[in-house]
């Protein structure tokens, strides 16, 4: 039987077509987190450690958690690289925190929200609980970096339950149970940083670091706070903000600064200095954990541990 040119092109076109349409059909069914035997895990995208470290202990071994940002970075100048699209595109779901912490990705997320669950942490928490940073033109900016403050944390972590129950239903009992007990640990948590806390002469209770993330902190846990910069590290501080911060060292005889991971410490160090030049002598009270966790396997590298840390720093040097 002879078979024309004609006819082998075009059962080389159906052929290809058909090769398309499994391939499509696999990848579907490799995308779907929940599918009907919810046999895979959900794969996570998160942006910041804390985040990923609250997915993974509320998702537990029925979730693959990647978090965009390392150790030590400031989520406020962070850019995306293509390797970090790729992973909010293999996502089942992202988790971010919002409310302009990381400045630079907002486009991304409103792209990624068109086809797959995109949750802004921050944003789901009720305004009324959130420290307004600035009002312009009736636009509201808040702080955000309302982890510092434990209890709303523990909001985000019921936020984090009932999206992956939403996601896979069929585990929504897995997560119920993960999240009341590290709700739990967290409730723990928070007792611990008050008592901490108030072991510094209320005099004393004066918390002044590199750029003003600790305003959730302050006042949940009863300390003031300054910080050099604003909530944003968008903008470097100038020759006045550290004149300034230099000023009310002095005036209130502060004795330690602190210095942030994630955040250059060189503006600090000519706070110091000319506190130094005018007479007082400022100590730099240790290196604080603000808005990056520690690297993995070290104290910091969990959010609880580098809220301890945190505390047990602030503490050791104000008392």
């Amino acid at each position: 039987m002879t078979i024309s040119i004609k006819t082998v092109k075009a059962l080389a076109a159906a052929g290809a077509l058909l090769a398309a349409l499994l391939a499509a059909g696999c990848g579907a069914a490799a995308g779907g987190a929940a599918d009907a035997s919810g046999g895979g895990k959900i794969r996570v995208t998160a942006t910041i450690g804390q985040i990923a470290d609250l997915v993974q202990n509320i998702g537990g071994e029925h979730v693959a958690v990647t978090a965009v940002m390392p150790p030590g970075v400031d989520p406020h100048t962070y850019k995306a690289s293509q390797g970090d699209i790729a992973k909010l595109e293999k996502a089942d779901i992202i988790f971010y925190n919002g409310l302009h912490l990381e400045g630079k990705m907002g486009e991304v997320f409103e792209q990624m929200r068109k086809t797959k669950p995109t949750v802004a942490l921050a944003e789901a928490i009720d305004p009324s609980l959130l420290i307004v940073a600035a009002e312009t033109d009736g636009q509201v900016v808040y702080d955000p970096h309302v982890w510092f403050d434990v209890k709303l944390w523990m909001l985000a972590a019921e936020t984090v339950r009932d999206e992956l129950s939403a996601l896979d239903p069929a585990r929504a009992a897995d997560f119920a149970a993960n999240a009341a007990s590290y709700l739990a640990e967290l409730e723990r948590l928070d007792a611990y940083v008050r008592e901490t806390i108030a072991s510094i002469p209320e005099g004393q209770r004066v918390l002044v670091t590199a750029h003003d993330a600790f305003g959730y902190f302050g006042r949940a846990y009863g300390i003031e706070v300054r910080g050099l910069q604003g909530i944003s590290t968008a903008a470097e501080a100038g020759s006045k903000d550290v004149t300034d911060l230099r000023d009310f060292l002095v005036e209130r005889k502060i004795k330690a600064v602190f210095v942030e991971s994630s955040v250059s410490s060189r503006a600090i160090a000519a706070v110091i200095e000319g506190a130094r030049g005018l007479g007082h002598e400022v100590a730099e009270g240790g290196m604080l954990y603000s808005d990056a966790m520690g690297e993995a396997g070290t104290e910091a590298g969990t959010y609880i541990g580098m809220v301890r840390h945190n505390a047990d720093t602030i503490a050791a040097a104000l008392r």
